[in-house]
């Protein structure tokens, strides 16, 4: 009787021991394999001859020797084989073999194995032909664990090694470092003119849902953000980001209106990542970007002070930006603001409700209260700072105020 977890050490094909049956035939299986490889895999059929005849020749005859101990031995894979196994399924990871392919060769060498034997067998042959059905699954599960592992580790180590040089890369942009070099070990070419991003994402409703993971919650925003910048732009992308923004550095390449376009892909994914999105932007050639990144930064910092959620240039925020250059006016539009500075409930509120262009109930909504609040709040806001957010003359200069107060 055939136990389940063994396979037991009497299997017989005609007569002799079934491993040494293998072994007999695999001179002319090894070949077999090899050829219907070529033939049903097209990453096996693109590799040169020399690997096909050496490494890959050697791969079947060990995966056949592999197969053939497991029947001398009770079905149990030898440490020695595994770890050659292994070597082996690295060398095709490194090299780019799909693992998909791997997998499947590993296939391929069972059935043309199955169809030379099966094809022989005799009724007192079944019973060996059932034992290594159970030789084969765990064959094959042996297969699929270890490549799964080479691959994902292979796959880890390739990605920490982008990462780690793309950061690089964006460090030197960032700070006027030697970047040809760093683009060299990336294995890119710098463009001629980047945009500079500075970006705050709003959180998602999901992070504050009640039972929700907020860091789950986050952590999805901004993989859906990062994929739909990589999906739109034709250049890699540079970004050092969070789940709540960050720096994004993207080539201006030569579409007919670069700004629209880095416009139109910065809202489509904030729309992806289901968040608000407001972003400061400068463009600048190489060596501007550090200069770039500083004024993007300042420009973001404004636009959050009381604008919509949208990407702002210089050109769209010159007045808001000249009114935070140190001077005595500056220090008086900040000075505005002093009654609430301990009020913070009162300057959110204040820099939402301008931000909506004094909508209360896209206000009441972006902060999760009742539009009475809100009209309390703003109530409270004129009665200490004796400027009333309803007059259009009092709005003006408390929306300066906070642009002042933010680079104050």
């Amino acid at each position: 009787m055939i136990e389940s977890n063994a396979v037991p050490l009497e299997l017989r094909w005609r007569g002799e021991p079934l491993h040494q049956a293998l072994a007999a035939a695999a001179p002319a299986l090894v070949p077999a394999v090899l050829a219907r490889l070529i033939a049903e895999l097209p990453a096996y059929a693109e590799l040169p001859e020399e690997e096909l005849r050496g490494d890959i020749t050697r791969i079947i005859e060990r995966g056949m020797a592999m197969v053939g101990r497991m029947l001398r031995d009770g079905g149990a894979p030898d440490p020695k084989s595994l770890a050659d196994l292994r070597e082996d399924i690295l060398h095709r990871a490194e090299e780019g073999v799909p693992i998909e392919a791997v997998l499947n060769a590993h296939n391929v060498g069972v059935r043309v194995a199955w169809e030379h034997f099966s094809a022989q067998a005799r009724p007192e042959d079944v019973r060996a032909l059932a034992g290594v059905v159970d030789l084969v699954l765990r064959y094959l599960r042996e297969i699929t664990s270890v490549a799964s592992s080479v691959y994902f580790q292979e796959r880890d180590t390739f990605l920490a090694d982008a990462h780690a040089a793309k950061q690089d890369l964006l460090a030197a942009l960032l700070t006027g470092g030697d970047s040809l070099d760093a683009a060299a070990r990336l294995g890119i070419r710098l463009a001629d003119s980047y945009a500079v991003l500075d970006v705050e994402i709003a959180a998602h409703p999901d992070e504050s849902a009640p039972g929700t993971n907020a860091d789950v919650a986050r952590w999805r925003k901004l993989r859906r953000f990062c994929a739909e910048l990589e999906r739109r732009s034709p250049h890699p992308l540079l970004s050092r980001l969070n789940g709540h923004g960050g720096v994004v550095l993207l080539a201006r390449g030569d579409a007919a209106d670069p700004d629209r376009r880095v416009h139109d892909l910065v809202l489509a994914a904030g729309a992806a990542a289901g968040a608000d999105v407001t972003v400061g932007a400068v463009s600048a050639s190489v060596p501007g970007i550090p200069e770039a990144a500083r004024t993007a930064h300042e420009l973001r910092r404004l636009a959050v002070a009381g604008r919509p959620p949208g990407v702002y240039t210089l050109d769209e925020l010159a007045l808001d930006y000249q009114l935070t250059r140190p001077g005595p006016a500056r220090d008086v539009l900040a000075g505005k603001l002093r009654a609430i500075e301990d009020e913070p409930d009162l300057l959110e509120t204040l820099c939402t409700h301008l931000g909506t262009g004094l909508n209360r109930r896209r206000t009441a909504s972006r902060l999760h209260v009742h539009p009475n609040t809100v009209d309390y709040r703003m109530r409270k806001v004129a009665e200490l700072t004796g400027l009333n957010p309803a007059d259009a003359t009092d709005a003006a200069h408390l929306r300066a105020a906070l642009i002042a107060r933010t680079l104050h």
